[in-house]
This record gives structure tokens, C-alpha cells and sequence, in this order.
């Protein structure tokens, strides 16, 4: 989503073009973010903002795969969170139950207000065995101020005290992708992931057999590709590059490929 459809809240040239291109051909596709703060409702209204309408069952964020993957795993557990409405929700509708008494699960997830007290039950917990989830692995995310601490810092943080590391469920784990599919019912063999990270996006697409789009939109620039052992598929300038080509990206010519 950030860095691909919009960028510091803004619009990326032709992603609205792009989106209607792939609803007038019928293509599944799915929106990701690893943010777990908002709900998919929460994010439509967002999105729509910026000037994209695209529905909540279009929309897949971390806390959504996260539920998903513990629902598989312990149907009808506990788990304590540290999070907001998105993962909250998320873990609500799969019929779990949040509390702090000998849960299943400590659920890390993005807050915007983390808190000591809440930090310090959490490593009690998992101090005492319950099992450690996080929903992404983001060291720090944005805002108009700097960079923020995001999960993956505070997860450090409990990690350090209790000798426990955490399984992320979000990107770069390709068990996010997978996941994604299955919600559209679609294969990895014809399915590609779009992306402006290649530490994430690229990396889970690829691992989950997918093919890569790297757009530079965002946060990965041709530069920065020649540091990483893997390659995307192909690295364009933006999605407005795939208009009128969706449903062949690869088999027709592509603008500034590498």
C-alpha cells in the first residue's frame, strides 16, 4: 500500500488508473500492509481520501494474517495484546479471547502508545511461557516528524528481558504472502507481488514463488537493489508504468527494466 498505491499520504501518479485497470479486467488483488494499527475499514476510508476506492475484503494487513495464522494453530485461544483497533479486531472476529491471566499468546503489534506497564506484563507473560507472536518485523516506521520505533523494536526490547524471540507472521515472512493468496484463491505461479521494498516485499514474493515488481515510489531505489543477493523480476519507475499492461507485464516490452 504505502510507497506503491500512496506515498506521505498522497497519491502515486496513476495508481488510481492502475486499480481500475485491474477491476475492468477482472484480476483478484489484494491490498498489503504490514501496519497493523488500522482495521481494513478503517484503512477504506483512508485509501479513499487519497482518491482510491477499494473495498475492505481488498484489503490484507499483518494483524489480518496474523489472526489467520493463529486461528490454524490454537482455533478459540487467549492472547494478550500490545496493539491497536487493527489487530484487537482481527483477533476478536476469530473468536479469541484477549487477556493478561496465563494467555495462549503475547501479540505484539504497531501502537502508536506503547506503554511500560503494557511492555512489562508482556515479558511477564512470555517469561512464563506463553508463546511470542509479532506481526511484523519493522524496526521504525514513519511520520512528517522522523522515523518512529515500529514492533520490531519493541519486540528487542522484550526479546532482550526474556532470552524469547518472537514469530513474525508479516512480510518479509512469505507466510503472509501465502496467506494473501489463499484469500483470493489464487497461485503463486500466476500471481505477482508489486512492491517498493526490497527487505520486504520483494524478498516474501519471491520466497513464496511468486514473481516481483519492484516500484521506486517508495523506499527502495535502483541503487539500493545492487546491495541485496536477489533480484526482483522487474523494477519500474511506478504502477502507472502497468497501465494497459496487466494482464502481460512480462512478456511485453517494460519501460526502464532492469
Amino acid at each position: 500500500m504505502d510507497g506503491v498505491l500512496v506515498r506521505e499520504e498522497h497519491l502515486v501518479p496513476g495508481a488510481d488508473e492502475f486499480l481500475a485497470e485491474l477491476r475492468a479486467e477482472q484480476i483478484p488483488f489484494l491490498v498489503l500492509t504490514n501496519n497493523s494499527i488500522r482495521t481494513p475499514r478503517d484503512l477504506q476510508a483512508r485509501l479513499r481520501q487519497n482518491g482510491l476506492d477499494i473495498p475492505e475484503q481488498s484489503i490484507w494487513t499483518s494483524a489480518l494474517a496474523t489472526a489467520s495464522f493463529l486461528n490454524e494453530q490454537r482455533p478459540g485461544g487467549t492472547a494478550y495484546v500490545v496493539g491497536e483497533s487493527g489487530l484487537t479486531t482481527a483477533l476478536h472476529e476469530i473468536g479469541y479471547v484477549l487477556t493478561d491471566v496465563d494467555p495462549d499468546y503475547v501479540v505484539l503489534g504497531e501502537t502508536r502508545t506503547y506503554s511500560f506497564e503494557a511492555i512489562t506484563t508482556a515479558i511477564r507473560l512470555v517469561e512464563r511461557g506463553a508463546r511470542f507472536i509479532a506481526t511484523n518485523p519493522d524496526a521504525t516506521g514513519p511520520s512528517r516528524d522522523g522515523v518512529l520505533p515500529a514492533t520490531g523494536s519493541v519486540a528487542a526490547l522484550i526479546t532482550r528481558a526474556t532470552g524469547r524471540d518472537p514469530y513474525y507472521i508479516g512480510k518479509p515472512n512469505p507466510l503472509m504472502m501465502r496467506s494473501a493468496l489463499r484469500r483470493i484463491d489464487a497461485h503463486s505461479r500466476s500471481s505477482v507481488m508489486i512492491g517498493d521494498r526490497m527487505d520486504t516485499d520483494v524478498i516474501s514474493g519471491m520466497e513464496a514463488g511468486m514473481r516481483t515488481i519492484l516500484v521506486t515510489t517508495g523506499i527502495s531505489t535502483r541503487h539500493s537493489i545492487e546491495h541485496y543477493p536477489y533480484r526482483p523480476t522487474m523494477v519500474l519507475d511506478s504502477v502507472a508504468d502497468l497501465v494497459g499492461r496487466v494482464r502481460t507485464p512480462f512478456t511485453e516490452p517494460a519501460p526502464k527494466q532492469i
